[in-house]
């Protein structure tokens, strides 16, 4: 039988590529410059995987780092799941090779494919999947090498997508650190962001690379509308599953898609700019990956203690949305008193 049991974060890490591309660096290409993709995103650099880079190789740095800082070997992880849009192939999972390489053959594998919503729908699935019982260990990873697959002569997405991974360890525990989680979705309209040629609608062909259906297509307008509605929605439907309010939030970690989809999110749930966790300006919209890399870097910094309730939000392809409310524990090993 099943016994319902807690969950807690024993260790987050990230990795972004060394190459940086900044704002000034698109103006050698593009009709743009550094002023016109601040004022309407609020990013100022980005990391783009090498050649020789696939998402497996970012997901692998960050797992790693988050298995040292929980003082866990691979082998003592029971189930690895990466949520990304760009997997290493279509199949097998990206999760199977991040698991193999880190030297856990064997274990339960999975990809959560939801775009930019997967971490949250991922950290959902694992809560439960150790909640219920079924796992001890999970590795947790969103990871995305967004730039192998966007038109880089397009300045409407061009400028937005960068590379990363951010890990997270979950781990069983006495005190439950997942309060609630509101999850949706909208396949009626796929096109207003999706990537054309990807699957079996329109096989990948001389005639689609031709046309440029390889790459990532975006319906800017109405996904700024859709985020911000999403987001605001999603987030008060999880609050009042924890029998919690808006002020009882200690930080909001929003999907790092665009700084004016954050700031009218945060205006309409009236969240202290405080309390608002954003590091757009130098990763720019790494889609599965953004939200583990700042919650990562926010740890790093000792920003969240232990009994923080914080809020991961995030919105994406599907469309899709999710909200995760989150009671901080301790990181580190079983019984460390870190923060």
């Amino acid at each position: 039988m099943l016994q319902l049991r807690g969950v807690r974060i024993a260790g987050i890490a990230r990795y972004a590529p060394e190459r940086i591309v900044t704002n000034e660096d698109f103006e050698r290409w593009l009709d743009t410059s550094d002023e016109w993709i601040t004022v309407r995103t609020g990013m100022k650099r980005r990391h783009w995987a090498a050649d020789d880079q696939a998402t497996s190789d970012l997901a692998i740095v960050a797992a790693g780092n988050a298995l040292a800082q929980a003082g866990l070997k691979a082998d003592d992880i029971d189930c690895y799941i990466v949520a990304t849009a760009t997997p290493d192939f279509i199949f097998p999972a990206t999760a199977c090779i991040v698991a193999a390489k880190l030297g856990a053959v064997g274990k339960a594998a999975f990809d959560v494919s939801i775009a930019c919503s997967g971490f949250i729908y991922a950290l959902t699935v694992a809560s439960g999947l150790i909640r219920s019982g079924v796992y001890r260990r999970i590795m947790l990873i969103g990871a995305e090498t967004l730039s192998k697959i966007m038109n880089k002569q397009d300045r409407a997405t061009a400028i937005l997508f960068g590379d990363g991974a951010g890990a997270a360890v979950l781990e069983a525990c006495d005190q439950d650190g997942f309060l609630a989680a509101e999850l949706g979705a909208d396949g009626t309209t796929p096109e207003i962001l999706y990537q054309p040629s990807s699957g079996t609608r329109n096989p990948v062909s001389h005639a689609a690379i031709d046309a440029g259906m390889q790459y990532i297509h975006m319906a800017g307008r109405e996904v700024f509308k859709f985020a911000v509605t999403s987001m605001v929605e999603a987030t008060e439907i999880a609050l009042r599953k924890a029998g919690l309010e808006r002020r009882d939030i200690n930080f909001l970690i929003p999907h790092q898609a665009n700084r004016r989809i954050i700031d009218a999110a945060v205006k309409y749930l009236e969240v202290p700019r405080e309390k608002v966790l954003v590091n757009i300006q130098e990763y720019g919209n790494t889609s599965s990956a953004s939200i583990p890399m700042a919650l990562a870097e926010a740890v790093e910094a000792k920003r969240i203690g232990g009994g923080d309730v914080v809020v991961l939000v995030g919105f994406g392809a599907g469309l899709s949305w999710g909200a995760v409310v989150w009671r901080w524990n301790s990181i580190g090993p079983q019984g460390a008193s870190r923060p």
